[in-house]
Parts: C-alpha cells; sequence; structure tokens
C-alpha cells in the first residue's frame, strides 16, 4: 500500500479516535493523526509493524517474535477482530482490557475495540478503531461511596463530591432541585404549598 494521503488521509485524520489500516497479521498500513500524536507513533517507524509491538502490548514483550505469538494472544480481541474481518464478517465491536507498557511502567486500560473491512487499491485491509472506554468503565463498576455525605472515594483514594467526581468523568454538570420527601422532611411549613405550585404548573 502507497501512503494514504489527500481526500482518505483528510477522512481518517478527521477521527477523533484512534484509527489504524492493518492487515490480516494486524500489521499497520496507516494511522491518522490521533493515534500519532496521542500514542507518539509515527509511520515512518510504525509500517508494517503489528500492533501489540507498536502499542508495547505486555503480551508482545514475552516471546522473541513478538505480537501474534504469545499465548495470549490467542484471545486478543484486536486480533480476533481484525480475523474476522478477513473471513467475511463485516463490522465487529468488542471490548477488551489491555495492558500496556509507558517508559517502563505497565498500564491497563479498557479499549472498544471496532473493526471494519476496508479496500484499497483492489487490496483488502481492515479499518482498526480503539477508544478508551477506562473512564465509562469505571463508573459502571461499584464505586466506593459514603453512606452519610455521598462522596465518592477516587483512585487516588481521595473523597470528592459525587458532582465533581461525576463531572470529571463524564463532562456532565448538574443542576440542584430537592425531591418531595427532602421538602417535606427539611420545609415541612412550606413543602404542601410549594407542591401544589409545582403540580399545577405541571398539569
Amino acid at each position: 500500500m502507497k501512503k494514504i494521503s489527500g481526500f482518505l488521509k483528510t477522512i481518517f485524520d478527521a477521527f477523533p479516535s484512534l484509527l489504524f489500516v492493518v492487515d490480516e497479521d494486524v500489521r499497520i498500513y496507516h494511522l491518522n493523526s490521533t493515534a500519532a500524536s496521542e500514542l507518539g507513533l509515527n509511520l515512518t517507524d510504525t509500517f508494517l509493524q503489528r500492533t501489540g509491538d507498536a502499542l508495547h502490548c505486555i503480551h508482545s514483550t514475552k516471546t522473541p517474535r513478538g505480537c501474534g505469538h504469545a499465548h495470549h494472544c490467542k484471545s486478543c480481541i484486536i486480533r480476533n477482530s481484525v480475523n474476522k474481518i478477513f473471513t467475511g464478517e463485516k463490522v465487529i465491536r468488542a471490548k477488551e482490557k489491555m495492558t500496556l507498557i509507558h517508559n517502563g511502567e505497565s498500564r491497563e486500560i479498557n479499549l472498544q475495540v471496532t473493526t471494519a473491512p476496508f479496500v484499497y487499491n483492489n487490496k483488502n485491509y481492515a479499518l482498526l478503531i480503539l477508544d478508551d472506554i477506562s473512564e465509562l468503565t469505571q463508573l459502571r463498576s461499584l464505586l466506593p461511596i459514603c453512606s452519610y455525605c455521598k462522596k465518592i472515594r477516587n483512585d487516588k483514594s481521595y473523597w470528592e463530591q459525587l458532582e465533581g467526581y461525576i463531572h470529571d468523568h463524564m463532562d456532565v454538570d448538574f443542576s440542584h432541585s430537592i425531591c418531595p420527601d427532602c421538602l417535606q422532611e427539611k420545609y415541612p411549613k412550606l413543602a404542601p404549598r410549594i407542591l401544589e405550585i409545582i403540580k399545577s404548573k405541571s398539569a
């Protein structure tokens, strides 16, 4: 494959996700600007490298032959998703935990993996799109929350307000109100009148 340029490159670079064009052995033929900037990669160094080697997957270091040859590689969702594309499936979406090595330290991330078939110059390739969903996955798991003040303990063992935690991890802002039960408890004299006003406005 010659270097992708022009219109296709513009489209690929518009993707906010990490995007690679790979072959059946998950060898990289192209990567978009998001993958280059976020992972510190460039096409010259990664061209024809297997994705696990380029991303410094911890399993690719367990054998001299690299990505695709360790015992774990048989169950790798990235590799298996790409292989399915080359056996006729259209689009594969899957999630996987991946341990990467960066600056000598291992880091586990949760990936949303999307693969789709791609034809260029009459040759078959796979589009491999990777999204880091670690924060979303963390929010779907059990969160340690104080049963009294409702603060959440974050991954650095600091306690922070629920609103701040959700805002930082999901970019969601809150508007505050008061539920009918708390209204009755905190403002028993005003509650009947306020509830009557609310009821008349919603009617």
